[in-house]
C-alpha cells in the first residue's frame, strides 16, 4: 500500500468514522506526521502544525491543489474531529489567530511510528483500550486553558485571548454598570460563534437573522427600559464605524426597541487607534477605566437616538 492508504488504514482500524477516514483527513495524518512518499512511519513527528502548513504539505508532497479557502474544511473535517478522538490536541490559542496549531498527542505518534511494524496491532489495541481516558485528559487540558464566566446566571466558558478577555469584561464590567438588569442575548466565542444565541427573543424583538448577517459581538436587551446595547468588542478590528452603524440599523430596521451602540476597548491606546473611524452618536467603554463612558455627540446619553 502507499502512504496514503497505510494512513487511511490506521484511521479505520483506530474506529474513525467514515467521514473522517475521507482524503482530507488521511492528507491531514500525513502532514502532521510529517510523512512524505517515501519516508518510514518510524520516523514520524508531531511538531505544531497550523491549517495552512497542512494545506501546503499535501499539495506539496502528495498532488493535491487546495485553496487556502478549503481551511475551514480541513478545520471541521479533520481537526475537530480529530480532536474529539485524542488523535491531536491545539496549542490553546484563539482559533483566528495566526499562530493557532495542532500537533499529535503523544499516544497517537506512538501508534503511528508502529504502522506496518510487529508493534501495530499492540499499538492500536492499547490506544482504543484507553481511549476513553486519553479523550478525557484532553478535555481536561483544553478546559484548563478556557476563561469562566457568567452569563445570564448561568457559566460559561471563554477561549483564551484579548478578544475573549475583553468580551468576559463587557459582561462582568460593562453591563452591571451602564446595563444594569440587562439579559444577554447573543455572544459569540472565537471556537463557538454562537455561544449564547436567543434566536427566537432576537426574532420577537424584530431583528433579521440570516447567514449574511454578522452580529454584533455582544447584544444585550434592557426589558425595563427596552433598550437594546450593540457592543462591539475591539482588540484589532471591527468598531461601530458609520459602515458598521448602518449595517446593524439595516439588520434591524424591525426593532421598535430603543438602540444604543457601544464600541469597547481594552485600554485607551487601542481606543486612539480607532478614535477618528468611530461613528457618531455612539458610545465608547475603556475596559482600564469601567466606570466612565465616551460619548460621541448625540442628544442622549447612554440612551436610544
Amino acid at each position: 500500500m502507499d502512504k496514503m492508504d497505510e494512513a487511511r488504514n490506521f484511521l479505520i482500524k483506530i474506529g474513525m468514522p467514515r467521514a473522517q477516514q475521507a482524503d482530507i483527513c488521511v492528507l491531514s495524518i500525513l502532514a502532521l506526521s510529517d510523512i512524505k512518499p517515501d519516508n518510514a512511519w518510524a520516523n514520524a513527528t508531531n511538531s505544531w502544525s497550523r491549517i495552512h502548513d497542512i494545506i501546503r504539505f499535501a499539495n506539496s508532497y502528495y498532488g493535491t491543489a487546495y485553496a487556502e479557502n478549503s481551511r475551514e474544511t480541513f478545520r471541521k473535517q479533520a481537526m475537530h474531529e480529530f480532536r474529539k478522538a485524542a488523535l491531536i490536541e491545539d496549542n490553546g490559542t484563539p482559533t483566528n489567530s495566526p499562530n493557532y496549531c495542532y500537533r499529535l498527542t503523544d499516544e497517537a505518534l506512538n501508534v503511528i511510528r508502529s504502522i506496518n511494524s510487529p508493534n501495530e496491532e499492540s499499538e492500536i489495541k492499547s490506544f482504543i483500550a484507553n481511549h476513553d481516558t486519553l479523550k478525557n485528559i484532553y478535555k481536561s487540558k483544553k478546559a484548563m486553558t478556557l476563561m469562566p464566566v457568567r452569563i445570564n446566571g448561568s457559566d460559561f466558558k471563554f477561549s483564551p485571548g484579548k478578544h475573549n478577555e475583553l468580551q468576559k469584561a463587557i459582561i462582568e464590567e460593562f453591563a452591571p454598570r451602564f446595563a444594569p438588569y440587562s439579559e444577554c442575548l447573543y455572544v459569540g466565542d472565537s471556537t463557538d460563534r454562537d455561544l449564547v444565541n436567543n434566536v427566537s427573543k432576537l426574532m420577537q424583538l424584530g431583528f433579521n437573522i440570516n447567514v449574511h448577517n454578522k452580529m454584533p459581538d455582544i447584544v444585550l436587551y434592557r426589558e425595563d427600559n427596552d433598550w437594546i446595547y450593540f457592543i462591539e468588542s475591539v482588540t484589532s478590528v471591527g468598531p461601530v464605524s458609520p459602515k458598521r452603524y448602518l449595517e446593524i440599523n439595516e439588520m434591524t430596521k424591525h426593532v421598535k426597541s430603543g438602540k444604543i451602540f457601544v464600541t469597547a476597548f481594552p485600554d485607551f491606546a487601542t481606543y486612539k487607534k480607532f478614535s477618528e473611524s468611530l461613528a457618531w452618536e455612539t458610545e465608547v467603554w475603556i475596559a482600564d477605566n469601567p466606570e466612565h463612558m465616551i460619548h460621541l455627540n448625540g442628544s442622549n446619553f447612554i440612551g436610544p437616538r
